[in-house]
């Protein structure tokens, strides 16, 4: 985007800043334009910080409730959590889940969810909703699409037909959605990616992230209350990674969402890049790393001050026999659990530990019944949530380094090493 283009977009988002609010001086590839814009301060109050580390506890103000942090969001890819109901989220404690736009947008459709009232009121659930661009399952699942500077072209992997996405369309579409939290149309790449690949993700995501906030703050003036966050890219090159936090920074927008992370690279890799981009981004504001659900991935982002994540892994290890336990995870479908009638963790007190055996999971799992995956969602996820819950503590209580170190070593001890399923 020019200087000339981004001048005509900020004259046409222009507002005068009220009492309350935050402004926000955009400095871009060519040229620093400022803009003001106001939007509620007290979105993300922070209530407690570590001392030894960057983690910090607090909550996040949302139109649907709100949220403790630091938060796992389970994720709802086409408005449901896989095996589980609405009252199944709510016994568990969540207030946040994670829908996705692209599936969303291609079924049921944008009129369905508008006439419905949103996804609340089509999915019957009050909590909040954080919405996904869609972005990366453009560029992962879509066939032939085409990228250019207004948008993405794409073909439906439902029935070929043929769509665009700009990001003007994926906010005005997030926001007939009515998603709490939206994010902004990005060019995802993969671990491995080349230079040049690179610096044309970085620079498309960096220019729609100006024009996806002029378009949400017009919803904003029309009423529609979620918030935004743009997303920070630039594959695993530093100077990339610097430039592009450091423009979603100066969007001063209600958060910040770090994204191309836990995309193949190792784990010191990903605490690397962590680490120096998480550095880069403004203290006050609630940052969120996409697609993280291991519980070494989430401490250690939590270490590097980050407040939100989400991941399909604890849901769909469930539907393959798989449970989290404090001594690793435990595959159920293993031999040795065949007259096994203790709990899968003895220090859970989530209703399937209490209820059910390892022999018995084990048998709903090997006959392929509905309920193995049913039992073992709702495990893993009562566990991720009640790891967090010990997370917040430890924060408040200045003990979160030696709680993390404390967890992994248990966790990672080898005791449910993998063993032979019988067939």
């Amino acid at each position: 985007m020019s200087v000339a283009e981004r001048e005509r977009c900020i004259k046409r988002f222009a507002a005068p800043l009220v009492p309350g609010a935050c402004a926000w001086y955009l400095g871009g590839f060519d040229g620093a334009v400022p803009f003001r814009y106001a939007y509620p301060m007290d979105s993300f109050v922070i209530a407690a910080r570590d001392g030894a580390s960057e983690a910090r506890t607090g909550t996040l103000k949302l139109p649907h409730g709100e949220v403790p942090t630091p938060v796992f969001m389970p994720v709802g890819t086409y408005g449901a959590v896989k095996a589980l109901s609405k009252d199944d989220i709510n016994s568990l404690g969540f207030k946040l889940i994670l829908g996705n736009t692209y599936h969303l947008y291609l079924r049921p459709g944008v009129e369905i969810l508008r006439r419905a009232g949103g996804l609340h009121g089509f999915c019957a659930w009050q909590g909040n909703f954080l919405t996904d661009s869609g972005g990366f399952q453009v560029f992962s699942l879509a066939p032939f699409r085409k990228l250019t500077p207004e948008g993405v072209a794409f073909k439906s992997h439902i029935d070929g037909s043929s769509h665009f996405l700009t990001p003007e369309s994926v906010v005005d579409l997030q926001a007939a959605f009515n998603s709490d939290i939206q994010m902004q149309l990005d060019v995802c790449t993969g671990w491995g990616a080349s230079r040049k690949e690179a610096e044309k993700a970085h620079r498309f995501t960096a220019d729609w992230a100006l024009r996806a906030f002029g378009e949400w703050k017009q919803k904003r003036d029309e009423g529609y209350g979620g918030l935004f966050f743009p997303i920070v890219q630039g594959n695993f090159f530093e100077d990339l990674r610097a430039e592009s936090a450091d423009i979603c920074a100066s969007l001063d927008a209600p958060g910040i969402a770090i994204g191309g992370l836990s995309v193949g690279e190792s784990f010191a890799e990903y605490s690397r890049l962590l680490a120096f981009t998480a550095a880069r981004l403004p203290r006050d504001k609630p940052r969120y790393v996409m697609g993280i659900g291991t519980p070494d991935f989430i401490l250690q982002a939590v270490e590097n001050g980050i407040d939100m994540f989400d991941c399909v892994l604890p849901t769909r290890n469930a539907r393959n026999g798989s449970y989290l336990t404090r001594d690793g995870f435990l595959a159920i479908k293993n031999a040795a659990f065949r007259e096994d009638f203790s709990p899968v963790d003895s220090e859970c007190d989530c209703k399937v530990c209490k209820t059910y055996s390892r022999a018995y999971l084990r048998h709903l799992y090997k006959e392929g019944e509905i309920l193995s995956s049913m039992l073992a969602s709702w495990h893993n996820l009562h566990f991720l949530a009640a790891m967090m819950d010990e997370v917040r503590a430890a924060i408040r209580e200045h003990r979160f380094l030696q709680y993390k170190k404390a967890f992994l070593e248990r966790f990672f001890s080898g005791k449910y090493a993998e063993g032979d399923p019988d067939d």
